[in-house]
């Protein structure tokens, strides 16, 4: 995620004023009724972002696991008072009735955050704690500045577990079957999503 501000208001903002303020394509968050306002992602960023993008929705789309929504599009954590903009957000099937106009409605499944160098605290810190209290069942930090890729799961106790990757691979218990190649994410230019989508038998 990328830079943010955070804006005091005189008074403090509902979600619903939140939404209400804030046009579908604001890139901002809400933090305990105040608006947190995101700075414009970097060509780099949007990259990895997109080619993410495709990835995941085909794969849930085909594998008719559930939705795939990318930013800006708000993840409702209303028990923290949060409500923030993962990069992509994926939503299993049984859990679609989460889905809003213009929202969701509780956690997602898997949140990804790209790192950037202003919002690498952020994401590791205020974030993290967040999503793992929220209930999100699987987290991804992606740093392309720092080739670093770390992939969280909610275990039975409601805290978050490293997973390993093997052999620069990491296997997504969330999107089942899925296995990301760690290498596709920092090369610049990325692969070819052709390429891409035929190693994950996906076309």
């Amino acid at each position: 995620m990328t830079q943010s501000t955070q804006i005091r208001t005189q008074t403090q903002l509902s979600y619903a004023q939140f939404l209400e303020r804030c046009s579908e394509d604001s890139w901002a968050e809400w933090v305990d009724g105040e608006v947190v306002v995101l700075t414009p992602a970097s060509d780099r960023h949007q990259d990895l972002s997109g080619f993410l993008a495709v990835i995941l929705r085909l794969y849930a789309e085909i594998r008719q696991l559930g939705a795939v929504r990318s930013a800006p599009f708000q993840m409702h954590l209303g028990e923290q008072r949060r409500g923030r903009e993962p990069d992509l957000l994926f939503i299993a099937q049984e859990h679609l009735e989460r889905l809003q106009p213009t929202y969701l409605e509780g956690p997602a499944d898997l949140a990804v955050e790209i790192v950037s160098p202003e919002s690498r605290l952020r994401d590791r810190g205020a974030k993290f704690a967040e999503y793992e209290a929220g209930g999100v069942r699987e987290y991804w930090l992606l740093d392309p500045e720092e080739h670093r890729a770390d992939f969280y799961l909610l275990g039975d106790d409601g805290r978050y577990d490293r997973r390993k990757t093997e052999q620069g691979r990491y296997s997504s218990s969330v999107l089942t079957g899925l296995e990301l190649c760690l290498d596709w994410l920092w090369q610049q230019p990325l692969p070819p999503l052709l390429q891409v989508l035929k190693e994950l038998e996906l076309i």
